[in-house]
C-alpha cells in the first residue's frame, strides 16, 4: 500500500477495497500475492482487485467450478423432482439426477462452503467495474471479486437436494411396502 496517496487510501478503507499488487519481490512472489489474497479475504473486504494474472485466473476457476457445483446440484435436483411428478413409474430418470444433486451438493458442502472464497463472485458487469478507482493499477486485465451474501444460495441447493432425495426415498418406501 505503499504506492497510495492519503486520498487514494481513503477511498480504499471507505469503499472495503483490497488490491493486490503485481510486485515481484524475489522468487516467491506467487507466494506472497496467494498470503495477500488471503488476508483479504478474512478480512472480507466487500471488492477485492487482483492484478497478477495467474493468481486471477486460478481464482476465477474456482469461483467457477463451485458455481458450476452449485447450479448442476440445483439444476440436477430440480429435473429429479420434475421427473418423479411427470413420471413416477420411470425410476431411472429421477434416481440419476437425484445422485448428482446429492454428490455436487455434498462435494461443495465438503470443498467450497468453508472456502472464504465461496463468498466472492468475480464481477464481469462494467458499470460497476467503472465506479472502482481502478486507474491506479498496472494490470490491464485485473479480476475482480466482489463479496456476495450466498447464505440463499447454499440453502436453495441443499432443500432441493434434500427434496429430490427425499422423493426417491418416499418412492423406494413405497415400492417395499407393495412387497
Amino acid at each position: 500500500m505503499g504506492e497510495y496517496d492519503d486520498s487514494d487510501r481513503d477511498i480504499l478503507t471507505r469503499m472495503n477495497l483490497a488490491i493486490i499488487r503485481e510486485i515481484y519481490d524475489g522468487e516467491n512472489a506467487h507466494e506472497v500475492f496467494e498470503n495477500e489474497l488471503e488476508r483479504a479475504l478474512e478480512a472480507q473486504c466487500s471488492c477485492i482487485v487482483i492484478e497478477p494474472t495467474k493468481l486471477g485466473e486460478e481464482t476465477a476457476r474456482w469461483i467457477s467450478v463451485g458455481n458450476c457445483l452449485h447450479k448442476s446440484a440445483v439444476l440436477s435436483g430440480f429435473g429429479s423432482i420434475l421427473a418423479s411428478l411427470a413420471w413416477p413409474d420411470k425410476v431411472y430418470i429421477s434416481f440419476p439426477l437425484s445422485g448428482i444433486s446429492f454428490f455436487c451438493t455434498g462435494l461443495y458442502a465438503v470443498s467450497w462452503q468453508s472456502d472464504p472464497c465461496c463468498k466472492y463472485q468475480v464481477e464481469t458487469d462494467s458499470k460497476n467495474l467503472d465506479r472502482l478507482p481502478l486507474y491506479t493499477l498496472t494490470s490491464s486485465s485485473p479480476v475482480v471479486l466482489v463479496r456476495k451474501d450466498d447464505t440463499r444460495r447454499i440453502v436453495l441447493h441443499t432443500a432441493i437436494t434434500l427434496l429430490a432425495v427425499a422423493f426417491c426415498a418416499f418412492r423406494i418406501y413405497r415400492s417395499f411396502k407393495t412387497i
